[in-house]
């Protein structure tokens, strides 16, 4: 069975088994459903005294006594004595707990990271990030470990959960047996400070891409987006017969040396290896698209099947045969157990081949505003947002009246991921999709199209009009009012970014769901 399939299952196992254990037998369920977070640390101090106390300094034990005001409860992931003076010990910073509570600063920040901003399941847990930031603003995520007789959770790879699910009256406890340890370094830190990936780190440095991958996305003053960086350890280089920089440059970027330059080959090479969002490992599962990179090519990866492969088809690698059966590796995968790894500048996956640029082929895009950051926080939580300002949207723009992004929070909702913009009265809005690659797509609009008071609206891409007048009042139905509108085909001559404006000809609502294109 294919190792990505063995892990959702083992997973699904894993959730199951969780669900099935007992409580602790130092509080009864019915107590606990009365007690506050803070209330369970403090009936069970001879085990979580030390991180008590870490609370109180840090600021934030009348927050544990409290219910989250947005509603959605809070997560702690909470260390045992155990696991604080372990963390002391392995911490240079300091010899004991009172050194660590002294630095107010620090404690502050390190409870806040062990908080997540709402009540989450274990049972719900992805193989990835949290779906909500911490209250330090950080990201958590999950992976789990798998050995001869035991399975578990691992958060941020470096806490194994012990107990899962201790149910309180303002949220969830899991007891994890190492405290989390803050990100304090970047992925081109992250590079340099780990042995076994000198090569792609010296072609990060040829290229002159450092400064790119050296960045803290919570800087204010720099405001850059996070990525996912896709790297291979220097042992699959020397699988290839690389074994230095200068073996890669020569096999990449023969006869020329001006590798900063952003027509060199090597300069791409290192580029192509950066996608400009953040994804996670489950954000690949059940999609077969192309990803933006951060060179001129994008990515194709498909994780419809039983693992996540990158550019499939396009280089046999490998070909197996057993007995009978012949096997052909055509495409690159992943090290699942070690990717989904978290940095201050976004997140770093491992694969186990040299990924050389591909000729792109064309893909199904959906795209559903994820590149705009503002409305990504919104999506953390259910909401009606009213967008204030607009220019803290980059690639989103309006005119005639106000625009709302609606998070609804349901997950039946018709809506493409339960989230949509809403705008009513006479109105124009646009939206600059990410680069498509050439060629003919039949295209599809997302909106809400079973209500009387809907628009009758017109869209363009890139100045045409696409489909005619657009009667969105008739089209849904009552038990899915989100319809797919065929708005119809447009051939794309050029691998560029393009502009979808959607204009109300008679005044009304539109709730605007996505943009699809899908290849003739």
């Amino acid at each position: 069975m294919k190792k990505f399939l063995f892990l959702i299952n083992a997973f699904i196992v894993l959730a199951m088994t969780f669900s099935c254990q007992e409580k602790p037998v130092d509080a009864s369920f019915e107590e606990q459903e009365d007690m506050t977070i803070y209330d369970y640390i403090n009936e069970n101090k001879d085990l979580y005294s030390d991180f008590l106390l870490i609370l109180k300094k840090g600021g934030i034990d009348m927050t544990m006594s409290a219910y989250n005001p947005n509603g959605v409860g809070y997560t702690l992931f909470l260390p045992d004595n155990d696991a604080v003076d372990q963390f002391i010990a392995e911490n240079d910073q300091f010899s004991n707990l009172d050194e660590l509570l002294n630095n107010a600063e620090y404690v502050a920040q390190l409870c806040r990271y062990h908080v997540v901003n709402m009540s989450i399941n274990s049972n719900d847990f992805p193989f990835g990030a949290l779906p909500a930031y911490t209250l330090s603003g950080d990201f958590l995520t999950v992976g789990f470990v798998i050995e001869t007789d035991t399975s578990y959770y691992k958060i941020n790879n470096q806490a194994p959960v012990i107990k899962t699910n201790l149910e309180m009256s303002n949220g969830l406890i899991h007891v994890i047996s190492n405290m989390l340890k803050p990100i304090s370094y970047t992925t081109y830190e992250w590079l340099s400070l780990r042995e076994g990936y000198t090569i792609f780190r010296n072609a990060v440095d040829e290229t002159g891409q450092r400064e790119t991958f050296d960045i803290n996305i919570k800087d204010e003053v720099i405001q850059k987006r996070p990525f996912s960086l896709f790297v291979e350890h220097d042992s699959v280089f020397n699988r290839q017969g690389i074994f230095t920089i200068e073996d890669l440059n020569n096999r990449i970027s023969p006869g020329r040396t001006d590798y900063t330059n952003t027509t060199n080959p090597l300069y791409n090479f290192v580029a192509y290896h950066a996608l400009s969002e953040i994804y996670f490992m489950d954000d690949f599962v059940g999609i077969n698209t192309n990803y933006t990179t951060y060179s001129e090519i994008p990515l194709n990866i498909s994780g419809i099947g039983l693992d996540i492969l990158i550019n499939k088809g396009k280089v046999i690698f490998d070909t197996l045969i057993v007995q009978d059966d012949t096997t052909i590796i055509d495409y690159i995968g992943f090290n699942y157990d070690a990717s989904n790894v978290l940095t201050q500048s976004g997140v770093i996956h491992f694969i186990d081949r040299v990924m050389m640029q591909q000729k792109p082929t064309r893909a199904i895009q959906t795209f559903e505003f994820y590149e705009e950051p503002l409305l990504n926080e919104y999506r953390m939580e259910a909401g009606d947002y009213l967008i204030e300002d607009s220019s803290s949207l980059n690639l989103i723009k309006w005119s005639g009246t106000d625009l709302f992004f609606i998070e609804t929070g349901d997950e039946t909702s018709s809506a493409w991921g339960g989230d949509y913009l809403f705008i009513e009265g006479d109105f124009s809005v646009s939206y600059e999709i990410p680069k498509l690659v050439q060629g003919a797509y039949s295209v599809f609009l997302g909106a809400d199209a079973f209500y009387q008071m809907n628009a009758l609206v017109e869209v363009s891409i890139d100045g045409k009009v696409m489909g005619g007048l657009i009667d969105l009042a008739t089209g849904g139905s009552s038990g899915s009012p989100f319809a797919r509108i065929k708005l119809g085909t447009i051939d794309f001559l050029k691998y560029e970014k393009h502009k979808i404006e959607v204009r109300s000809l008679i005044p009304g609502r539109l709730c605007w769901d996505y943009i699809r294109f899908e290849p003739l």
